[in-house]
């Protein structure tokens, strides 16, 4: 197979334009033409009127020695890499103690699945409940204000990517391609087969509750566990060697292998690795609000004539302002027709997050706008210190949200105009705000610190500089988000070990080694890995 780059054509392309292209790009045949499967596709929309998509594909010829050997001085031709996903080994006859994995969320479920299909047979603990039981859970919030602990949007199968835009996408470095397994994995269980190819792939909040359950079976019929409602209380830990853990339940699970796939919202699970003196220490996260617009406003802004186009589907953006105090302000986790979210897991807080159907067709967009901030800052916010600061300014601020909504899970709302003039806001404009269970207007000057208002009330007319009508009077800035990634790092060595109990490996997003859906599948294979090199007995392939 040969890789063939950079083949730009029309947005209006006819069907057979794709293959005409290459023929004619390489200077071949009809016949001599083999097979053509599209790589990637993205799309150039720096002019708007002339907007064009640029395909790789992978492409079978006749000859491809001779094809090779013509173009050889063509950067945008050569051969396909090997990007299809290896096992590093498979499990032994026998196993001392199976290898636990602890928490379902996209890093629990790859190391589970990648671990139970080198044959390991995996335990998976989570705390919360199976997907659609959960999802019922996290409408009881939505729709009638009654919060359950232990299933919401932070924890339960599937972990808090299911209640999101499902995005596929990252900026991680990937030499293994361990991206691709993850892809691969979504489409053999219900995943649309496009999110192989697109540029900016996504899934959807419904559609992958139905991928997760299928992921699940494939787990269970390879011999693995699942055991849903069993929330870890305690490690085991032997002169720094894990051995165990103890569940709320009281029993206890024998295994020289824990992965610890937590999320970032498990503060119970912190605090306890913390007093058994789990090394970790505290890390920088980003504090803000949900802003909503028109999606008609961002399509028209970002395409221009070519808004509305069923393939280019709703815009999306990113944006980052570097403001005069030293903050950076940027967009996160920008979730194109879609809805803000109640996201707390603790009781007398509120927190925001945004998701978004495949279809991506409500009428709203919605975005993190966010202001980063250091360990440093948490002292001086929370009258503490400590690895766990990060977390009681989480708490601190989710809190002060509850009371500017009303006490009852209802979240502070400010229309932009109002909060860049300094003023409460009391009626709405012409956007509707999509959070549920509902907003309360309000003034949100003090539910961030002073640094934070002061950044983004900087950054929103630089937004509108990139984005024209992005700081509209009638926007809706919904607060708080104060989840963007985990407040701390449960740090490891190269070998993915804690840095001083052996056999623990902190992974994905709850450890600070991943932000989102892929980055946290990708680390959760390659924690699998790790634990299948230590595991006494593994046999190569």
């Amino acid at each position: 197979m040969l890789r063939l780059t950079e083949l730009k054509l029309p947005l209006d392309h006819p069907a057979d334009a794709l293959r005409s292209a290459i023929l004619q790009r390489l200077e071949l045949k009809d016949e001599e033409l083999l097979s053509v499967r599209i790589f990637k596709r993205s799309h150039d929309a720096r002019k708007k009127h002339a907007l064009l998509l640029i395909y790789a594909v992978d492409i079978e010829v006749k000859n491809e020695a001779a094809l090779l050997k013509k173009f050889r001085n063509d950067r945008n031709l050569g051969p396909t890499p090997d990007m299809a996903y290896h096992f590093v080994g498979h499990a032994p006859a026998t196993l001392p103690h199976r290898p636990i994995v602890v928490g379902f969320g996209p890093c629990g479920i790859f190391a589970a699945l990648v671990l139970a299909q080198m044959g390991f047979k995996p335990i998976v603990l989570e705390r919360g409940k199976a997907v659609r039981e959960r999802t019922q859970d996290t409408w009881g919030l939505w729709r009638k204000h009654v919060l359950n602990p232990e299933s919401n949007v932070q924890f339960g199968e599937g972990g808090a990517g299911t209640f999101s835009d499902g995005k596929l996408y990252s900026q991680i470095k990937d030499p293994k391609h361990y991206g691709r397994k993850v892809i691969a994995e979504f489409i053999k269980a219900g995943a649309p087969d496009e999110i192989r190819y697109v540029a900016k792939p996504h899934i959807g909040t419904f559609r992958l509750v139905g991928v997760v359950e299928t992921m699940r079976q494939e787990i269970e019929s390879l011999g693995g566990e699942i055991r849903f409602q069993q929330r870890v209380t305690d490690v085991l830990i032997e002169d720094g060697q894990v051995r165990g853990l103890t569940l709320a339940s009281g029993e206890t699970l024998r295994s020289d292998h824990v992965v610890l796939a937590l999320g970032h919202s498990a503060r119970d699970t912190f605090e306890m690795l913390h007093a058994r003196g789990v090394f970790m220490e505290a890390k920088p996260f980003s504090i803000g609000f949900r802003i909503e617009h028109p999606q008609s406003l961002i399509d028209q802004a970002r395409l221009g004539p070519n808004a509305g186009n069923a393939l280019l589907g709703a815009a999306d953006y990113k944006l980052v302002h570097h403001a005069k105090n030293g903050r950076a302000v940027y967009s996160f986790c920008m979730c194109p027709g879609g809805t803000v979210v109640a996201a707390t897991s603790e009781p007398g807080r509120v927190v925001t997050n945004g998701m978004s159907q495949y279809s991506r067709n409500e009428r709203n967009a919605n975005a993190g706008i966010v202001v980063g901030i250091t360990p440093a800052d948490y002292p001086r916010l929370t009258g503490g210190s400590g690895v766990l600061a990060g977390v009681e300014l989480q708490r601190q601020l989710e809190s002060r949200a509850f009371e500017l909504g009303g006490g009852n899970y209802d979240a502070p709302a400010q229309l932009v105009g109002d909060f860049l003039a300094a003023k409460p806001s009391t009626q709405l404009g012409s956007v509707e705000p999509s959070y549920k269970p509902g907003v309360q207007l309000t003034d949100l000057a003090t539910a961030l610190p002073d640094y934070a208002i002061a950044a983004i009330r900087e950054a929103l007319p630089a937004f509108d500089q990139q984005i024209k009508g992005f700081a509209m009077h009638d926007a809706v800035l919904t607060g708080v988000e104060t989840r963007t990634s985990s407040p701390l790092r449960i740090t490891r060595g190269d070998d993915f070990q804690s840095l001083n109990v052996k056999g623990l490996y902190p992974a994905g997003e709850g450890a600070g080694y991943a932000g989102g859906i892929l980055s946290a599948g990708v680390d959760g294979i390659k924690v699998a890995e790790a634990v299948a090199h230590s595991s006494s007995g593994l046999l190569p392939k």
